[in-house]
Protein backbone atom coordinates (compact mmCIF):
# COMPACT_ATOMS: atom_id res chain seq x y z
CA UNK A 1 0.00 0.00 0.00
CA UNK A 2 1.17 3.85 -1.10
CA UNK A 3 2.77 5.61 1.91
CA UNK A 4 -0.29 7.72 3.77
CA UNK A 5 -0.42 11.01 2.69
CA UNK A 6 -0.11 14.51 5.00
CA UNK A 7 -3.20 16.15 3.72
CA UNK A 8 -6.86 13.99 3.34
CA UNK A 9 -9.23 16.65 1.41
CA UNK A 10 -13.39 15.41 1.93
CA UNK A 11 -15.17 16.31 -0.57
CA UNK A 12 -18.82 15.79 -0.38
CA UNK A 13 -20.59 16.18 -3.30
CA UNK A 14 -24.34 16.06 -3.75
CA UNK A 15 -25.88 17.70 -7.05
CA UNK A 16 -23.00 19.69 -7.26
CA UNK A 17 -21.29 17.70 -10.12
CA UNK A 18 -20.86 21.01 -12.64
CA UNK A 19 -18.61 22.64 -9.68
CA UNK A 20 -16.91 19.40 -8.87
CA UNK A 21 -14.05 20.25 -11.07
CA UNK A 22 -13.39 23.60 -10.08
CA UNK A 23 -13.36 22.38 -6.60
CA UNK A 24 -10.95 19.65 -6.67
CA UNK A 25 -8.70 21.35 -9.28
CA UNK A 26 -8.09 24.33 -6.62
CA UNK A 27 -6.84 21.33 -4.30
CA UNK A 28 -4.65 19.43 -6.94
CA UNK A 29 -2.88 22.82 -8.03
CA UNK A 30 -1.48 23.55 -4.42
CA UNK A 31 2.04 24.13 -3.57
CA UNK A 32 2.11 21.41 -1.58
CA UNK A 33 1.33 18.04 -2.99
CA UNK A 34 1.09 15.44 -0.25
CA UNK A 35 -2.29 15.48 -0.50
CA UNK A 36 -5.44 13.26 -1.40
CA UNK A 37 -9.04 14.07 -2.57
CA UNK A 38 -11.72 11.78 -1.53
CA UNK A 39 -14.96 12.56 -3.71
CA UNK A 40 -17.79 11.80 -1.68
CA UNK A 41 -20.67 10.88 -3.86
CA UNK A 42 -24.11 10.60 -1.63
CA UNK A 43 -26.11 9.22 -4.26
CA UNK A 44 -26.09 12.47 -6.66
CA UNK A 45 -28.76 12.39 -9.57
CA UNK A 46 -26.55 14.62 -11.66
CA UNK A 47 -23.39 13.88 -14.11
CA UNK A 48 -21.04 13.68 -10.70
CA UNK A 49 -19.96 10.19 -11.44
CA UNK A 50 -18.49 11.56 -15.33
CA UNK A 51 -17.05 14.63 -14.03
CA UNK A 52 -15.26 12.48 -11.19
CA UNK A 53 -13.45 9.96 -13.82
CA UNK A 54 -12.43 12.94 -15.68
CA UNK A 55 -10.30 13.90 -12.36
CA UNK A 56 -7.47 11.30 -12.88
CA UNK A 57 -4.65 12.51 -11.14
CA UNK A 58 -3.75 9.66 -8.90
CA UNK A 59 -4.23 11.99 -5.63
CA UNK A 60 -8.01 11.53 -6.19
CA UNK A 61 -10.69 8.74 -4.70
CA UNK A 62 -14.02 8.86 -5.66
CA UNK A 63 -16.30 6.71 -3.43
CA UNK A 64 -20.22 6.78 -4.26
CA UNK A 65 -21.93 5.86 -1.41
CA UNK A 66 -24.69 2.75 -2.03
CA UNK A 67 -27.75 4.57 -0.20
CA UNK A 68 -27.87 8.25 0.61
CA UNK A 69 -26.55 8.89 3.93
CA UNK A 70 -27.36 12.81 4.15
CA UNK A 71 -24.52 15.08 4.79
CA UNK A 72 -23.42 14.31 8.25
CA UNK A 73 -23.13 10.47 7.59
CA UNK A 74 -21.55 11.34 4.54
CA UNK A 75 -18.82 13.71 6.13
CA UNK A 76 -18.18 11.16 8.88
CA UNK A 77 -17.79 8.39 6.22
CA UNK A 78 -15.19 10.56 4.47
CA UNK A 79 -13.33 11.67 7.43
CA UNK A 80 -13.38 8.03 8.42
CA UNK A 81 -12.01 6.84 4.96
CA UNK A 82 -9.31 9.59 4.88
CA UNK A 83 -5.71 8.48 5.38
CA UNK A 84 -3.74 12.09 6.27
CA UNK A 85 -2.43 13.63 9.43
CA UNK A 86 -4.51 16.31 8.85
CA UNK A 87 -8.00 16.50 7.52
CA UNK A 88 -9.96 19.56 5.67
CA UNK A 89 -13.45 18.98 4.84
CA UNK A 90 -14.37 21.23 1.89
CA UNK A 91 -18.13 21.34 -0.08
CA UNK A 92 -17.92 20.49 -3.68
CA UNK A 93 -18.85 23.93 -4.22
CA UNK A 94 -16.34 25.88 -2.48
CA UNK A 95 -12.55 26.41 -3.85
CA UNK A 96 -9.44 27.43 -2.74
CA UNK A 97 -8.51 30.62 -3.89
CA UNK A 98 -4.48 30.60 -2.97
CA UNK A 99 -2.03 27.62 -4.21
CA UNK A 100 -0.25 28.16 -1.33
CA UNK A 101 -2.75 27.99 1.91
CA UNK A 102 -1.91 24.15 2.61
CA UNK A 103 1.57 24.38 2.46
CA UNK A 104 0.64 27.28 5.27
CA UNK A 105 -1.99 25.37 7.36
CA UNK A 106 0.41 22.05 7.22
CA UNK A 107 3.37 24.57 8.50
CA UNK A 108 1.55 25.64 11.05
CA UNK A 109 -0.25 22.62 12.56
CA UNK A 110 3.56 21.15 11.67
CA UNK A 111 5.34 23.32 14.29
CA UNK A 112 2.75 23.91 17.23
CA UNK A 113 1.29 20.30 17.92
CA UNK A 114 -1.04 22.12 21.04
CA UNK A 115 -3.18 23.60 17.80
CA UNK A 116 -5.95 21.72 16.78
CA UNK A 117 -7.14 23.14 14.19
CA UNK A 118 -6.15 26.12 11.45
CA UNK A 119 -8.24 28.43 9.81
CA UNK A 120 -8.83 31.80 7.56
CA UNK A 121 -11.19 33.70 6.62
CA UNK A 122 -13.39 33.03 3.53
CA UNK A 123 -14.33 35.36 0.49
CA UNK A 124 -17.71 34.55 -0.40
CA UNK A 125 -18.29 34.94 -4.17
CA UNK A 126 -21.02 34.57 -7.01
CA UNK A 127 -20.52 33.99 -10.62
CA UNK A 128 -20.05 37.53 -11.16
CA UNK A 129 -17.18 37.97 -8.69
CA UNK A 130 -15.73 38.41 -5.08
CA UNK A 131 -18.74 39.62 -2.65
CA UNK A 132 -17.97 39.83 1.10
CA UNK A 133 -15.63 38.61 3.54
CA UNK A 134 -16.97 36.35 5.87
CA UNK A 135 -15.16 34.66 9.58
CA UNK A 136 -12.56 37.49 9.59
CA UNK A 137 -11.39 37.33 13.21
CA UNK A 138 -8.32 40.33 12.61
CA UNK A 139 -5.55 41.64 10.39
CA UNK A 140 -2.48 39.42 12.01
CA UNK A 141 -2.65 36.14 12.40
CA UNK A 142 -3.12 34.75 15.47
CA UNK A 143 -2.74 31.02 17.67
CA UNK A 144 -6.07 31.58 19.82
CA UNK A 145 -5.93 29.79 23.14
CA UNK A 146 -8.83 27.22 23.19
CA UNK A 147 -10.52 28.83 26.08
CA UNK A 148 -10.03 31.93 25.30
CA UNK A 149 -11.20 31.11 21.86
CA UNK A 150 -14.59 29.80 23.20
CA UNK A 151 -15.69 33.07 24.58
CA UNK A 152 -16.09 34.29 21.23
CA UNK A 153 -17.23 31.07 19.71
CA UNK A 154 -20.25 30.82 22.50
CA UNK A 155 -21.70 33.92 21.02
CA UNK A 156 -22.19 32.22 17.98
CA UNK A 157 -20.00 30.03 15.05
CA UNK A 158 -17.68 32.44 13.07
CA UNK A 159 -15.47 29.72 11.74
CA UNK A 160 -15.95 29.37 7.85
CA UNK A 161 -17.11 25.43 7.23
CA UNK A 162 -15.05 25.51 4.53
CA UNK A 163 -11.30 26.85 5.85
CA UNK A 164 -10.67 24.35 8.46
CA UNK A 165 -7.49 21.94 8.31
CA UNK A 166 -8.02 19.86 11.29
CA UNK A 167 -5.70 17.68 13.25
CA UNK A 168 -6.61 13.93 12.92
CA UNK A 169 -6.86 13.58 16.64
CA UNK A 170 -9.36 16.23 16.89
CA UNK A 171 -12.03 13.79 15.36
CA UNK A 172 -10.75 10.48 16.32
CA UNK A 173 -10.79 11.37 20.42
CA UNK A 174 -13.20 14.60 20.42
CA UNK A 175 -15.91 14.05 18.09
CA UNK A 176 -16.93 13.12 14.70
CA UNK A 177 -20.11 15.46 13.48
CA UNK A 178 -23.38 15.05 15.69
CA UNK A 179 -25.82 13.27 13.61
CA UNK A 180 -28.43 15.24 16.06
CA UNK A 181 -27.43 18.52 15.28
CA UNK A 182 -28.22 18.67 11.00
CA UNK A 183 -28.17 22.36 11.26
CA UNK A 184 -25.17 23.25 13.46
CA UNK A 185 -22.87 20.33 13.58
CA UNK A 186 -19.60 22.59 12.64
CA UNK A 187 -20.23 25.20 15.11
CA UNK A 188 -20.50 22.45 17.59
CA UNK A 189 -17.28 20.77 16.50
CA UNK A 190 -15.19 23.96 16.11
CA UNK A 191 -16.04 24.63 19.31
CA UNK A 192 -15.53 21.16 21.01
CA UNK A 193 -11.97 21.17 19.38
CA UNK A 194 -11.75 24.36 21.18
CA UNK A 195 -12.48 23.10 24.57
CA UNK A 196 -9.09 20.72 24.37
CA UNK A 197 -6.80 22.88 22.11
CA UNK A 198 -5.39 25.54 20.95
CA UNK A 199 -6.72 26.98 17.07
CA UNK A 200 -4.83 28.66 14.75
CA UNK A 201 -5.59 31.70 12.29
CA UNK A 202 -4.30 32.96 9.37
CA UNK A 203 -5.38 36.38 8.29
CA UNK A 204 -5.49 35.69 4.59
CA UNK A 205 -8.61 34.98 3.17
CA UNK A 206 -7.29 32.07 1.13
CA UNK A 207 -10.93 29.79 0.57
CA UNK A 208 -13.60 30.73 -1.31
CA UNK A 209 -17.34 30.22 -0.23
CA UNK A 210 -19.64 30.01 -3.50
CA UNK A 211 -22.26 31.77 -2.68
CA UNK A 212 -25.57 30.08 -4.79
CA UNK A 213 -29.28 29.10 -4.97
CA UNK A 214 -28.05 25.49 -4.07
CA UNK A 215 -26.20 26.54 -1.26
CA UNK A 216 -27.31 24.12 1.82
CA UNK A 217 -27.09 27.14 4.33
CA UNK A 218 -29.77 29.12 2.38
CA UNK A 219 -32.18 25.83 3.17
CA UNK A 220 -31.13 26.15 6.80
CA UNK A 221 -32.15 29.20 7.04
CA UNK A 222 -35.97 28.48 6.33
CA UNK A 223 -36.24 26.04 8.75
CA UNK A 224 -36.09 28.76 11.81
CA UNK A 225 -37.56 26.15 14.43
CA UNK A 226 -34.91 23.24 13.23
CA UNK A 227 -32.20 25.76 13.19
CA UNK A 228 -32.80 27.73 16.63
CA UNK A 229 -33.36 24.10 18.42
CA UNK A 230 -29.81 23.08 17.36
CA UNK A 231 -28.32 26.14 18.23
CA UNK A 232 -29.78 25.38 21.96
CA UNK A 233 -28.42 22.22 21.32
CA UNK A 234 -24.93 23.22 20.39
CA UNK A 235 -24.58 25.36 23.98
CA UNK A 236 -26.01 22.68 26.38
CA UNK A 237 -23.88 19.60 24.66
CA UNK A 238 -20.93 22.69 25.19
CA UNK A 239 -21.63 23.15 28.51
CA UNK A 240 -22.14 19.66 29.45
CA UNK A 241 -18.80 18.52 27.51
CA UNK A 242 -17.42 21.17 29.64
CA UNK A 243 -18.61 19.78 32.68
CA UNK A 244 -17.32 16.53 31.79
CA UNK A 245 -14.01 17.87 31.61
CA UNK A 246 -13.94 19.61 34.99
CA UNK A 247 -14.04 23.12 33.44
CA UNK A 248 -16.44 25.27 35.41
CA UNK A 249 -15.86 28.46 34.50
CA UNK A 250 -16.09 27.11 30.73
CA UNK A 251 -19.34 25.33 31.69
CA UNK A 252 -20.46 28.73 33.23
CA UNK A 253 -19.95 30.79 30.16
CA UNK A 254 -22.48 28.62 28.18
CA UNK A 255 -24.64 28.86 31.46
CA UNK A 256 -25.00 32.27 30.77
CA UNK A 257 -24.79 32.14 26.77
CA UNK A 258 -28.08 29.68 27.28
CA UNK A 259 -29.58 32.09 29.61
CA UNK A 260 -29.23 34.98 27.09
CA UNK A 261 -30.17 33.33 23.83
CA UNK A 262 -33.09 32.31 25.38
CA UNK A 263 -33.89 35.45 26.70
CA UNK A 264 -33.79 37.71 23.91
CA UNK A 265 -35.34 34.89 21.94
CA UNK A 266 -38.44 34.81 24.07
CA UNK A 267 -38.12 38.64 24.59
CA UNK A 268 -38.26 39.33 20.94
CA UNK A 269 -40.41 36.93 19.84
CA UNK A 270 -43.34 38.63 22.21
CA UNK A 271 -42.35 42.22 21.42
CA UNK A 272 -41.42 41.98 17.93
CA UNK A 273 -43.07 38.81 16.88
CA UNK A 274 -39.13 38.12 15.43
CA UNK A 275 -39.18 35.25 13.11
CA UNK A 276 -36.64 33.10 14.99
CA UNK A 277 -37.95 33.93 18.26
CA UNK A 278 -39.14 31.57 20.77
CA UNK A 279 -42.57 31.35 22.90
CA UNK A 280 -42.96 31.15 26.41
CA UNK A 281 -44.38 27.47 26.01
CA UNK A 282 -41.60 26.56 23.73
CA UNK A 283 -38.95 28.04 26.30
CA UNK A 284 -40.71 25.88 29.14
CA UNK A 285 -40.82 22.72 27.00
CA UNK A 286 -37.18 23.61 25.78
CA UNK A 287 -36.19 23.90 29.75
CA UNK A 288 -38.03 20.92 30.54
CA UNK A 289 -35.91 19.04 27.37
CA UNK A 290 -32.67 20.17 28.19
CA UNK A 291 -32.38 21.25 32.51
CA UNK A 292 -32.25 19.30 35.33
CA UNK A 293 -30.74 21.45 37.65
CA UNK A 294 -33.17 23.26 39.61
CA UNK A 295 -30.73 26.53 40.40
CA UNK A 296 -29.99 26.72 36.76
CA UNK A 297 -33.38 26.49 35.49
CA UNK A 298 -34.77 29.07 37.86
CA UNK A 299 -31.18 31.22 36.49
CA UNK A 300 -32.52 31.01 33.07
CA UNK A 301 -35.91 31.77 33.59
CA UNK A 302 -35.29 35.08 35.65
CA UNK A 303 -32.95 36.16 33.24
CA UNK A 304 -35.64 35.40 30.42
CA UNK A 305 -38.63 36.59 32.31
CA UNK A 306 -36.64 40.13 33.19
CA UNK A 307 -35.68 40.68 29.16
CA UNK A 308 -39.32 39.66 28.41
CA UNK A 309 -40.47 42.50 30.78
CA UNK A 310 -38.21 45.07 29.67
CA UNK A 311 -39.19 44.70 25.80
CA UNK A 312 -42.94 44.62 27.54
CA UNK A 313 -41.78 47.95 29.07
CA UNK A 314 -40.07 49.28 25.61
CA UNK A 315 -43.75 48.59 23.93
CA UNK A 316 -45.31 50.41 26.52
CA UNK A 317 -46.86 47.17 27.95
CA UNK A 318 -46.63 48.18 31.53
CA UNK A 319 -49.45 45.30 32.45
CA UNK A 320 -47.69 42.90 31.14
CA UNK A 321 -43.78 44.09 32.21
CA UNK A 322 -45.52 44.15 35.58
CA UNK A 323 -45.98 40.18 35.14
CA UNK A 324 -43.16 39.45 34.06
CA UNK A 325 -40.83 41.72 36.61
CA UNK A 326 -42.86 39.71 39.20
CA UNK A 327 -42.18 36.09 37.35
CA UNK A 328 -38.33 36.59 37.22
CA UNK A 329 -38.25 37.97 41.24
CA UNK A 330 -39.74 34.54 41.95
CA UNK A 331 -37.48 32.81 40.46
CA UNK A 332 -34.26 35.40 41.68
CA UNK A 333 -36.13 37.18 44.30
CA UNK A 334 -32.63 39.11 45.07
CA UNK A 335 -32.45 40.08 41.83
CA UNK A 336 -31.49 44.33 42.75
CA UNK A 337 -31.70 45.04 38.81
CA UNK A 338 -35.00 43.36 38.61
CA UNK A 339 -36.40 44.94 41.83
CA UNK A 340 -35.40 48.73 40.98
CA UNK A 341 -37.29 47.83 37.66
CA UNK A 342 -40.28 46.77 39.01
CA UNK A 343 -40.39 49.93 41.67
CA UNK A 344 -39.80 52.45 38.81
CA UNK A 345 -42.82 50.60 37.38
CA UNK A 346 -44.96 50.34 40.18
CA UNK A 347 -44.56 54.04 40.22
CA UNK A 348 -45.76 55.42 37.14
CA UNK A 349 -44.88 58.38 35.24
CA UNK A 350 -42.34 59.58 37.90
CA UNK A 351 -40.78 56.02 38.04
CA UNK A 352 -40.64 56.19 34.11
CA UNK A 353 -38.90 59.38 34.12
CA UNK A 354 -36.65 58.29 36.74
CA UNK A 355 -36.00 55.09 34.71
CA UNK A 356 -35.02 57.00 31.13
CA UNK A 357 -32.30 59.22 33.62
CA UNK A 358 -30.73 55.85 34.75
CA UNK A 359 -31.07 54.46 31.55
CA UNK A 360 -29.16 57.63 29.86
CA UNK A 361 -26.56 57.47 32.68
CA UNK A 362 -26.21 53.54 32.04
CA UNK A 363 -25.18 54.23 27.98
CA UNK A 364 -22.97 57.18 28.74
CA UNK A 365 -19.33 56.51 28.33
CA UNK A 366 -17.72 56.03 31.44
CA UNK A 367 -21.45 56.44 33.22
CA UNK A 368 -21.20 55.24 36.94
CA UNK A 369 -24.51 53.30 36.83
CA UNK A 370 -22.52 49.93 35.79
CA UNK A 371 -24.14 48.24 38.66
CA UNK A 372 -27.58 48.92 36.64
CA UNK A 373 -26.59 46.64 34.64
Amino acid sequence: MAMAPRVSFVVPCHRFGHLLADCVGSILSQTFEDLEVLIMDDCSPDNTPEVAATLTDPRVRYIRNERNLGHLKNYNRGLSLARGDYLWLISADDRLRRPYVVERFVKLLDVRPDVGYVFCPVMKFTAEGDTQLYGDHGAHDVIFNGHDFLRTLANGNSVPAPSGLVRRSCYERISMFPLDMPFAGDWYMWSAFALFTNVGYLADPMVGYRVHTGNMTLDFKKRVDALVRDELAVLWAMKALAESASLPSIARLYLDRIAWYYATHVGFKVSRNWSHGISTDEFERSLDEHCSNGSERRTIRAMTYAFLADCCHERGDDRSARRWYDEALEQKPRDIKTRVKRLFLKSGSAGRAARRIVDRLRSSPGGALAAYD
